[in-house]
């Protein structure tokens, strides 16, 4: 973020009325006010309401060993149940402008490579299980240690790096980016558009959304990136109205036939937290679960440091406020996704799109969590945002992010090098997580060919040898016959 925009943010200002709130959650304090908490709270919720729409997609499109599948309402029920009550209780106890949801990823790990070996109770008791070790890690200290130890230049190449990956995500959910068929035979994995060129209503939505979110930030408008998701919806409507789309994607901005639909909270409570180990080998299981625990612990940490360093919200050592309480939240809303059959919820980067509209306190989320709340009931109306209105909101939240690149040591090669491979592997492979794994095996590679092993901190050593596993868990399984 600009040196000028950080310096608006820290202007106090406390609204007439709401000193209590203030108080509690340090609005004034962090230099943010209540119309700030409250747009970037919408923003947040309008660039991740697609996970209402996606998750039970991903979920619902499978079949676990017996050839059952998840009920679409169902999902629809408990995904946004998970997010409401997970992301008002990161920003009630965690005060960070941190929303959670169900983790794209993560689902469809347990969609594709979970539920085929054994039922959907088991698999989400797996889920389960990772999340109360995830607690377990917390409590004991060391998931809070791990995040300590990193360097404070592999923290800022993390923020970079996730500013560049939301920004791909931006494109990708978009159309303005996709991926080139394997069968085509070509060179580049990606191609502008469709069929290399742009076209569609869609597409010029879109493109239309980034020059408006871009002039109004460099205008410095005050609610930049949600006047830009709400003008370009609406754009969006009209356009659907008139002219013959043929598909929006996930989204279709058109009114709905009903706006209230009734929940259905059936898949509630439906785990098995030891089922697994009857389905299947104990090898497997604890490979499964290894798995699931390394992506979330990582992609939460980067998620974590980059939205904290984005809203300025880091102290001199780079450390984020309340980190264990954040962590432990975070650990139980994995918890709690598998508890809900929702899959495991945690912490999104999207929220970084209510951070550069202004949120910096946990007030932020109790807006985010109330419309996913509300979307228990409006799911139709609340989902019309198409991702081509909401995506320009990614693009530019990932340049805010991208401008902390300058506070890296480039001159430096051992910090130049991983922070060069964590910026570059995150939005390359699509994973927080294997990025982070990059810049540590980068990292402590050169510290040892440099002679200097001894400045190597020991939880550094343990989670690279963790991350060598994880690049190498093919490989692994193969040697253990797991396959």
């Amino acid at each position: 973020m600009a040196e000028a925009q950080k310096a608006d943010d820290r202007e106090r200002a406390s609204e007439p009325g709401v000193s209590g709130l203030d108080r509690f959650f340090r609005i004034s304090e962090r230099g943010s006010t209540l119309p700030r908490e409250i747009r970037g709270g919408f923003a947040t919720f309008f660039t991740m309401a697609y996970i209402l729409v996606l998750n039970p997609i991903i979920l619902g499109s499978a079949k676990d060993k017996f050839g059952h599948q998840l009920d679409s309402v169902q999902l629809t029920t408990a995904t946004a149940l998970v997010a409401a009550v997970m992301t008002i209780i990161m920003g009630v106890a965690g005060n960070l402008p941190l929303a959670l949801a169900a983790g794209l990823g993560l689902n469809a790990v347990v969609a594709f490579q979970i539920a085929p070996l054994m039922s959907w109770d088991d698999a989400m008791g797996l889920i389960v299980l990772e999340g109360l070790l995830i607690c377990v890690l917390v409590v004991t200290g060391l998931r809070e240690a791990v995040m300590h130890a990193i360097p404070q230049p592999l923290k800022q190449a993390i923020s970079v790096g996730i500013g560049l990956f939301i920004a791909f995500i931006g494109f990708v959910d978009a159309g303005f980016v996709s991926r080139i068929p394997d069968a085509a035979n070509t060179t580049v994995p990606v191609q502008l558009g469709g069929t290399g060129t742009l076209g569609g209503w869609p597409i010029l939505v879109f493109c239309l959304g980034v020059l408006l979110t871009i002039a109004l930030l460099a205008r410095k408008v005050k609610g930049a990136i949600l006047i830009s998701i709400v003008t370009m919806t609406v754009v969006a409507m009209i356009i659907d109205s008139l002219a013959d789309v043929k598909s929006w994607g996930l989204t279709t901005p058109a009114w709905p036939d009903k706006v209230v639909d009734t929940p259905d909270f059936g898949l509630l409570g439906h785990f098995s937290l030891f089922g697994a180990f009857g389905e299947t080998t104990a090898i497997t299981v604890v490979l499964l679960i290894f798995t699931l625990i390394l992506s979330d612990f990582f992609d939460t940490m980067g998620t974590v440091v980059g939205v904290s360093a984005e809203a300025g919200l880091l102290d001199e050592e780079g450390r984020v406020p309340h980190l264990g309480r954040v962590l432990l939240i975070d650990g139980a809303a994995a918890a709690a996704g598998g508890a809900a059959s929702a899959s495991s919820a945690t912490s999104y980067i999207e929220s970084a799109a209510g951070v550069g509209e202004g949120a910096r306190t946990g007030f932020a989320n109790l807006v985010t969590g109330g419309l996913f709340a509300l979307a228990l009931l409006f799911t139709p109306l609340l989902t019309i945002v198409p991702l081509q209105a909401a995506a320009p909101a990614l693009v530019a939240v990932g340049f805010l992010m991208m401008t902390q690149v300058k506070n890296i040591e480039w001159d430096r090669y051992e910090i130049a090098i991983p922070a060069f491979l964590t910026i570059a592997v995150m939005p390359f492979t699509y994973s927080i997580t294997n990025g982070i794994g990059a810049g540590f095996v980068a990292y402590v590679l050169i510290k040892i060919v440099l002679g200097r092993a001894k400045e190597i901190h020991w939880l550094l050593w343990g989670t690279s040898a963790l991350f060598l596993v994880y690049f190498a868990i093919d490989p692994i399984e193969q040697i253990l016959g797991v396959r």
